[in-house]
């Protein structure tokens, strides 16, 4: 991670070196320390201590207790620490007395994922949805962190609007929030006509989703390589939050059928509300697909948690009841297959290694084909209403017009089949 000078440039062979604080009230908090810790270092800091206190309810001034804070800051002294990082969100006030007694500088775990989304976004409606989140999680916090505000340039937790003007007041930020929201609407409107092309299209769709870094890329790219469409691969990364934006790639069964695969953002414990807002045009994609595919690290030991935690964003997308394969990726790395598990649509596979990946396509294929029929069906020519539905339903093989009416071959679902059953030939 580097440091940047106050007029922004960078400065040379320096890394950020930082504590992680939280509070710890009735369960263990071990865990979202550790990921706390690597969500650091997936900015760029070195993490070199923690501090944990047990409260029964946090310090309004501070979060944690005036004695743990003197202990804090001589921890800060004694290690040239630069930043603290804590894990619970800290209000405007906190950050100021906290600053001024440790003499750092100070951010909680949402400011630390905003700044690593903005560091990853690429596209312009990904750099808009992080500005907006950043401001919305700002706004509130103008009272007490003027200081904090004022700063320009570079660090972790000040990109985006941090390097811009911070010391600007609460109408400008708000008439700032006003103008993304209108910019993201048009993002909407082209992401609204882009899936009314696939549905039209015929292909389902399935999303892969799942927590940061479980595999979800590198299993987008084996399937393409499967699929011979190499050149289409999307990047890859072992860290935390690579992939931001969703991606779209055609997917071909050996049969000739095919399908469009999603590659969505991954999720993370306590993921700030306000980016889950501000991401939702993205992350909706999710309720549109035919099939889930729920990635999970089967190498990491709390992986039951990372499970958890994506079932509850589902929940929030309104996608909790979708139709879902379970893989368990990264067999490579532990061999062991996850015990009560069961089922057609469970998979162990390798994305690294092609293991089982035969297996994953065939319960792909399943979950969305299994319930289709190729046949055919010839319909009047004066229900359009029809046409236009088995086009949006369906997967259109060939057209042809005939003396009393058109007819279309297709896969069709079992339910329509029937739906149209004076129709089928």
């Amino acid at each position: 991670m580097v440091k940047f000078n106050e007029n922004n440039e960078v400065i040379k062979n320096e890394e950020y070196r930082a504590v992680i604080a939280g509070i710890q009230t009735r369960e263990d908090i071990s865990y979202y320390m550790d990921e706390l810790e690597g969500l650091a270092e997936a900015a760029g800091a070195e993490v070199c201590g923690r501090v944990i206190q047990s409260l029964e309810k946090p310090n309004t001034a501070t979060l944690i207790g005036k004695g743990k804070v003197e202990e804090l800051a001589e921890m800060c002294r004694a290690m040239d620490v630069d930043l603290v990082i804590f894990d619970d969100e800290l209000s405007g006030i906190q950050i100021r007395n906290l600053e001024e007694a440790l003499e750092v500088r100070v951010i909680d775990r949402t400011a630390l994922i905003l700044d690593i989304f903005a560091r990853r976004a690429v596209s312009r409606e990904g750099k808009l949805q992080i500005e907006l989140a950043q401001l919305k999680y700002r706004m509130p916090r103008l009272t007490g962190m003027g200081k904090s505000l004022s700063r320009l340039g570079g660090g972790i937790g000040t990109r985006g609007p941090g390097e811009k003007k911070l010391e600007t007041d609460r109408r400008h930020i708000a008439g700032r929030i006003d103008d993304i929201k209108a910019e993201l609407k048009k993002s909407v409107l082209t992401r609204q006509v882009q899936r009314a092309g696939r549905q039209k299209s015929g292909l389902p769709v399935a999303a892969l989703v799942g927590y940061t870094n479980s595999g979800k890329s590198a299993l987008m790219n084996r399937l393409l390589e499967i699929s011979e469409k190499e050149e289409k691969t999307v990047d890859s990364k072992d860290m935390l939050f690579a992939t931001l934006d969703a991606q779209h790639r055609r997917i071909s069964f050996k049969q000739g059928k095919e399908f469009i695969l999603i590659d969505t953002v991954g999720f993370v414990s306590k993921l700030p509300h306000g980016l889950v807002e501000a991401f939702k045009s993205t992350l909706e994609e999710v309720r549109y697909a035919d099939v889930l595919i729920h990635v999970v690290d089967n190498s990491y030991e709390n992986r039951d948690f990372h499970i958890e935690t994506t079932d509850r964003v589902l929940e929030q997308l309104g996608a909790g009841n979708k139709k879902k394969i379970m893989v368990y990726n990264k067999m490579d790395l532990e061999p062991e297959e996850p015990v009560d598990i069961g089922g057609s649509r469970v998979v162990c596979v390798s994305a690294k290694t092609g293991y089982n990946m035969e297996r994953l396509m065939d319960a792909i294929e399943e979950a969305l084909f299994g319930d289709r029929k190729e046949c055919g069906m010839l319909v009047p020519y004066d229900r359009g209403d029809i046409i236009s539905y088995l086009h949006e339903n369906s997967e259109i093989l060939s057209t042809e017009y005939r003396q009393d009416g058109t007819f279309l071959r297709g896969r069709f679902s079992i339910e329509d089949i029937e739906k149209f059953k004076s129709l089928v030939l």
